[in-house]
């Protein structure tokens, strides 16, 4: 007895120690110094909380997931931190903010286990721009683990606003094609507000804390797991990752995340500071998968002209189509994209043809598919190509022969782990016969443009489509697209189809000008921006807006965020070479008067358009080193400094 005794003398003050070092948060700084983590474990729930400059931003919030074999969110022993570990990370991006991105963070690993013996590592990096994290499950098995839940959550102080899109109902809307990230943001709403429906709230998801900015999303999404959002419920502004609804799977397919020992999940990405931190940031790719293919040289960024958004279904017939890639060619833009049942209506051979008289005048085809089997009831074509490896071998093989560039595929099936499967796999066998892709009817990219380069471009969007169906969309569209820097196209490429520069053809009257219109060619990013005109209204506007979008870059080297508030104004300016395009768009019901200071882009004078004495009119003007520019009602300009 009194051996035993002496065992536990001897063993106390290590077991002290570990509960205390358990019981005590534990750092992590930003190099900075702007941003400190503190992770903790609180009667065994793993905790997080995020300050900047002293001040909380994020309220301490759980970590941990429930998986099929244990309960790893619960009873947890925090064991181990490892030492801090710098990250520095350089990269080029195809489509982004920055051609060369460049990333420094701080790198901690936070070693749980619960009292079975289950682990979980918990990987924080903190820049001075954001927090990310992820977990890590490691060990060996041969038997798949399956997450059922995830209990990380994001809480604020309740004074915060949000700006916050719906989720869409899985199998609703159009032809049961939702949930397709086409709903508007809810804006400046109180944090803790419940969504409309159970379906909760997408990513991105921006925050006011009134000290700090903060933008919720995820990156690096694996095949083997499924995308994330925040449930319908937050009370007391804690916002709970949720995953997708059980209907958003492939035919047979598997809705949650599953592997086999080690694993991980995507990054948690926390953008935080003030709007110009979220709007010049590219968090989102910094921690993305880097680029496993090396020769990615057939991705090349550029415009396109399109039919279908102008002239819908009837349009797509040979003669037209020929007429658009004459107008890319004259505009010198790079593509044409030729939409739905162009199978039908056109054929393979008579698009080979066209194919071949598209590159003699530098121009290369787009071609629209439906990614559908049976999981939605849309009719149109080509449908059911790209299902499997060896239909998309076999598609492929017929497109490369035929000198096409790239894929638009329409109408996913939602968010569970086997769709994303489906979306990475089409971009692996894309990439492996040099195709570019275009997602739509799609899910958040989420940092996929950088680990697959292929990827150009994604919708996700309640786009320009939508204005030209319904009056309540064209009423919202200023507001809606002040929305997006800030937003959905803070770090992912986003197909809108902008730069509508004439009318709509149909009894939808547009509410922004053509100078907003023209000032979207800068704010939004997208790998192949799709010019939402005709060759008709082209003819229309005047030589030098014409000129414009002929020289208009197709990809950016810098971006500086210059004024703006989510839904009413952005001023930002992107650098491409030695030019810098400067842009503005009031989203307000009222003028707004800016100032420009081209001496900071060292610059002494810039070309400016803008809007003329009507809402469908441009002026253009030679500006000095400082300019006062006044914006109407949903109006805007660009500036191109040389």
């Amino acid at each position: 007895m009194k051996s035993v005794l002496k065992c536990v003398a001897f063993f106390l003050p290590f077991l002290s120690a570990l509960f205390c070092f358990a019981q005590k948060p534990i750092a992590l700084k930003s190099p900075g110094g702007k941003l400190l983590v503190e992770v903790s474990n609180p009667n065994g729930f793993p905790q997080y909380s995020i300050r900047q400059n002293n001040a909380m931003v994020v309220q301490a919030s759980h970590l941990g997931v429930v998986r099929s074999d244990g309960d790893l969110s619960k009873n947890m022993i925090l064991t181990a931190a490892s030492p801090v570990k710098v990250v520095k990370d350089s990269y080029r991006l195809f489509t982004g903010k920055r051609t060369v991105c460049n990333y420094s963070a701080n790198h901690r690993v936070f070693h749980f286990k619960n009292k079975a013996g289950l682990m979980m590592d918990v990987v924080f990096q903190v820049s001075d721009d954001g927090v990310v994290f992820k977990y890590v499950f490691p060990g060996n098995s041969n038997d798949e683990k399956r997450i059922l839940s995830e209990a990380t959550t994001f809480r604020f102080d309740t004074a915060a606003k949000a700006w916050l899109q719906p989720m869409q109902v899985a199998k609703s809307g159009w032809e049961s094609t939702n949930p397709a990230y086409e709903e508007h943001y809810k804006q400046n709403i109180a944090a803790g507000t419940a969504a409309p429906t159970q379906a909760g709230w997408i990513f991105p998801a921006l925050f006011n804390t009134i000290t700090a900015w903060v933008l919720l999303t995820e990156s690096s999404l694996p095949a083997n797991y499924c995308a994330g959002r925040l449930h319908a419920s937050s009370p007391n502004a804690e916002y709970q990752l949720a995953f997708p609804d059980t209907r958003e799977v492939m035919p047979g397919g598997e809705l949650l995340p599953h592997s086999t020992l080690p694993f991980s999940s995507p990054w948690r990405v926390i953008t935080i500071g003030s709007l110009k931190t979220i709007a010049e940031s590219t968090l989102g790719t910094d921690v993305a998968t880097a680029a496993a293919k090396k020769d990615i040289s057939f991705v090349k960024p550029g415009k396109a002209s399109w039919s279908w958004i102008m002239s819908k279904d009837d349009s797509l017939v040979y003669s037209e189509q020929k007429r658009y890639i004459d107008f890319a060619a004259e505009m010198k833009w790079e593509y044409c994209l030729i939409d739905a049942d162009w199978d039908r209506k056109i054929g393979y051979e008579k698009i080979e043809e066209l194919s071949a008289y598209a590159s003699a005048k530098n121009v290369g085809l787009l071609l629209w598919y439906n990614s559908s089997g049976s999981w939605n009831t849309t009719k149109y074509s080509p449908k059911s190509k790209l299902i499997t490896h060896n239909d998309r071998m076999a598609e492929f093989t017929r497109l490369k022969k035929m000198g096409i560039k790239g894929v638009k595929v329409d109408f996913f099936a939602g968010d569970g782990q086997s769709v994303i499967q489906y979306y990475i796999d089409i971009l692996k066998d894309a990439a492996d016969y040099g195709l570019m892709v275009n997602f739509h009817g799609a899910t958040l990219p989420r940092g996929w443009q950088r680990t697959y380069p292929n990827l150009v471009t994604a919708e996700a969007i309640r786009g320009f489509e939508m204005v030209t169906f319904n009056q309540a969309d064209a009423d919202a569209e200023a507001t809606h697209c002040a929305m997006q820097p800030f937003t959905r196209n803070a770090f992912d490429p986003m197909d809108f189809t902008a730069i509508n520069l004439v009318k709509i053809p149909t009894r939808v009257k547009r509410k922004t000008s053509s100078a907003f219109e023209l000032a979207l060619s800068v704010i939004f990013l997208s790998g192949i921006q799709h010019i939402a005109e005709s060759p008709g209204g082209m003819k229309q506007v005047p030589d030098f807006v014409r000129q414009y979008l002929t020289e208009l870059p197709a990809r950016w080297d810098e971006v500086k965020f210059l004024d703006g508030y989510p839904g009413e104004l952005v001023l930002l300016a992107r650098r491409s070479g030695a030019k810098w395009y400067i842009a503005g768009i009031n989203a307000t019901a009222n003028e707004k008067t800016v100032s420009i200071d081209l001496s900071i882009f060292k610059k002494k004078k810039g070309n400016l358009i803008t809007q003329g004495d009507s809402q469908l009119s441009f002026m253009q003007q030679e500006v000095a080193k400082s300019q006062t520019i006044t914006m109407k009602a949903s109006g805007g300009f660009v500036i191109v400094a040389e």
